[in-house]
């Protein structure tokens, strides 16, 4: 019986001192929490439609007008088709300052349709299919601008919430765009997150990077009758991604280069006088990028010459790294704290387990842990955003939340099996209670907005931001 007493004894104080650690929240953010709560149904129907849709870079008509319908239901003021981008809308509510925005994007990858099933099995043969968990991410930071659209409202809060719909994301790059247009310059910050195998305020950097095309012209023959009339592309062409190759050596472990042959020549037995090639350079400065793009160029000209024909290299668009804010994160991660780690069913975890092992990962389930606010690395792996350009001109805080189980491939099926069932909208209505409650800091807390632009100013220094996009309009249909 002592024994009996003695632990539960313990497991109350054990309690207690959680309650007592349990940061405490005003009554605009359990307002929020309670929106959202309520909300759940109906942004897990927006984020599921999203997700049928599967519509890839600027081709995201029924995806953006799904958002733009919830937005104007909301009572948001809505502008379409801005930055030259039919796909691309702002939706604001409120007014004067300060004026908090916050991101949210909807374009899917190519070739990834997927059934939410936790073994591969496309619901659409070579369809897109959301392998970025895009369909949560634009359908969760609308979800939090109307929780704090609701606060504005109802006079519980001053300012303006403004949600953007950012398309391109995967491919293209639509922020560089809208930042063109000038349309972040008024903010004083903006709010940003993605969906993740782990949740955490996001304090590290990103990869810069930049896209180009490199065209070879030659001279067509027949490749048996008379060859020596021929100049080949297609030489050129293999003769550059050779000398990249043997580039690699020679270049920085933060350095990516990756390519995609888009035509080689059409068939065997003509000297192809035509050959293009999709070239990507990443670094985790901007600055290291530059230096190796360059190198990249000099190694198409260099093929060229070698294999005696013309080339052309046609800037696609680049991306800057991003400028971390820890002063945003460090309010973000408090906010993670409170809410605690997502709970998910023992139908969830097996399902976890189902994707972990048709992917060939150790099956151990769901990450729940909310992760401590990390140090930030100078040179961080990972992938690249244009949520990166838009930190070089506006204040932006980041997060990242579970949607998929530990240790899931990204950009993959794996992604898009999670993001159409619970497992993902759970982690999308997360992301969207995270969000608002730091929304609700920033609004309420001068002393908070005024440290996260000195913060930024600092990172910032005297570099003058100039976007790596090309003169004239987005590229809507592609590049031919």
């Amino acid at each position: 019986m002592k024994k009996l007493y003695f632990l539960v004894l313990l497991e109350f104080i054990s309690v207690c001192a959680f309650a007592q650690k349990k940061p405490k929240i005003d009554a605009n953010k359990k307002a929020v929490i309670a929106s959202l709560d309520g909300k759940f149904d109906e942004l897990t129907e927006l984020s599921d439609k999203i997700w049928s849709y599967e519509e890839i870079a600027f081709q995201e008509t029924k995806s953006a007008e799904a958002l733009v319908a919830y937005a104007k239901a909301q009572g948001f003021a809505v502008k379409t088709g801005v930055a030259d981008i039919p796909t691309a809308f702002i939706a604001e509510y409120g007014s004067g300052e300060p004026i908090i925005g916050i991101m949210g994007e909807f374009d899917a990858l190519p070739g990834l349709s997927q059934k939410t099933v936790p073994t591969k099995d496309p619901l659409n043969e070579g369809k897109p299919g959301h392998g970025c968990g895009h369909n949560l991410f634009g359908v969760a930071s609308l979800g939090a601008a109307t929780a704090i659209k609701e606060l504005i409202e109802e006079g519980k809060l001053k300012g303006t919430v403004r949600f953007y719909g950012t398309p391109a994301e995967e491919k293209f790059f639509g922020k560089l765009w809208m930042i063109r247009a000038g349309l972040f310059d008024d903010l004083d910050v903006m709010m940003d997150w993605h969906p993740s195998a782990d949740t955490k305020a996001d304090v590290q950097s990103s990869l810069a990077l930049v896209d180009f095309m490199v065209e070879f012209y030659g001279q067509a023959a027949h490749a048996s009758a008379d060859p020596w009339n021929g100049r080949s592309a297609s030489d050129a062409l293999e003769l550059y991604t050779t000398g990249i190759n043997y580039y690699r050596e020679h270049i920085k472990p933060t350095v990516r280069i990756h390519y995609h042959i888009q035509d080689g020549g059409k068939v065997v037995n003509v000297v192809p006088d035509y050959s293009r090639i999709w070239t990507r350079v990443r670094d985790t400065k901007r600055e290291g990028m530059d230096v190796v793009w360059k190198q990249v160029e000099r190694i198409a000209e260099g093929a060229a010459i070698m294999a005696n024909v013309d080339y052309k290299i046609s800037l696609i668009s680049g991306i800057h790294e991003v400028l971390p804010n820890r002063a945003g994160g460090t309010a973000m991660q408090s906010n993670l704290e409170y809410l605690g780690e997502i709970s998910y069913t023992n139908e969830e975890v097996e399902y976890a387990k189902g994707i972990q092992r048709a992917t060939g990962k150790p099956e151990v389930g769901m990450d729940m842990k909310i992760n401590p606010l990390e140090e930030t690395k100078e040179h961080p792996g990972g992938g690249s955003t244009d949520a990166g350009d838009v930190s070089w001109v506006v204040p932006t805080i980041r997060l990242g939340v579970t949607t998929a189980p530990k240790g899931t491939p990204w950009h993959s099926w794996a992604v898009v099996a999670c993001g159409g069932m619970s497992i993902g909208h759970k982690g999308m209505v997360y992301a969207a209670k995270a969000l608002s409650m730091t929304m609700v800091d920033l609004f309420e807390n001068e002393k908070l907005r005024d440290e996260v632009k000195a913060e930024y100013k600092e990172r910032k220094g005297d570099y003058e931001y100039k976007g790596i996009v090309p003169d004239g309009p987005p590229p809507l249909n592609g590049l031919e």
